[in-house]
């Protein structure tokens, strides 16, 4: 049976992803098609969530589209380009995504890389729910899954890959399970959205949007492969 979650949104305070990404995941991309593909092919297990209940379309509330879905797919296609620049064509990356969509996030960003090169690099997905410093402080959350490549992370430049940045302790996170992997060559972070208000100093490398908020607001990710829809939304805490 599949385990509905409610639907992530970034809260000032709450985990560092937001909509779930963290930092998006504050809600907590793939070729030409905006919406993107699995490189892997469409019977592969989700290594993100346990079930993929359509998230509800916002309704009014103030909820204002930040990024529209061609504006997604341009930034994805940019920061691929970017990946493979700073990493002499992609030479030993690995992307890993944060559950949940910023493994969803991942898989494009490897298809894109793949249209680009002519080999897809290697994704997984990288759970930090045991590593979180707010584990006392909040409701017992589901382990995701942790996918490692067939090679590892050993000696690799690692990609770690999540829908929002906010306060950088989703991160922070992120390094302390990843590093329970193995040693990489390197690490480095690409994120669709950057909301600002950092709490750590971590600094994203790639970035899709640049987005200044107030710390009441929030930012909803949404991506078709769960959601049924690509965007970036942006709201206002209810007072």
């Amino acid at each position: 049976m599949c385990a509905m979650r409610p639907e992530p949104v970034h809260e000032p305070g709450a985990r560092d992803q937001e909509p779930r990404g963290e930092e998006s995941r504050g809600n907590d991309p793939r070729g030409s098609d905006p919406r993107g593909s699995d490189p892997r092919g469409s019977n592969h297990s989700d290594p993100g969530v346990l079930g993929r209940p359509a998230a509800p379309r916002p309704e009014g509330g103030g909820w204002k589209a930040v990024l529209t879905p061609e504006e997604i797919r341009r930034a994805l296609t940019r920061i691929a380009h970017e990946i493979l620049e700073r990493t002499h064509g992609g030479e030993g990356v690995v992307l890993l995504g944060i559950p949940t969509r910023g493994v969803y996030l991942a898989r494009r960003l490897a298809t894109r890389i793949g249209e680009f090169e002519g080999t897809t690099a290697p994704v997984g997905s990288l759970d930090v729910t045991l590593h979180r410093d707010d584990l006392r402080l909040r409701p017992a959350r589901a382990l995701q899954r942790t996918q490692v490549p067939p090679d590892g992370v050993d000696g690799k430049t690692v990609v770690l890959v999540d829908d929002v940045l906010f306060s950088g302790r989703t991160i922070r996170a992120a390094l302390d399970a990843l590093n329970d992997l193995g040693r990489p060559r390197a690490v480095q972070l690409a994120v669709l959205v950057d909301r600002g208000h950092r709490e750590l100093p971590i600094r994203a490398d790639y970035v899709g949007k640049n987005l200044p908020t107030a710390h009441r607001e929030k930012v909803r990710v949404q991506l078709a492969e769960i959601d049924g829809e690509d965007s970036v939304l942006l709201g206002e805490v209810d007072q």
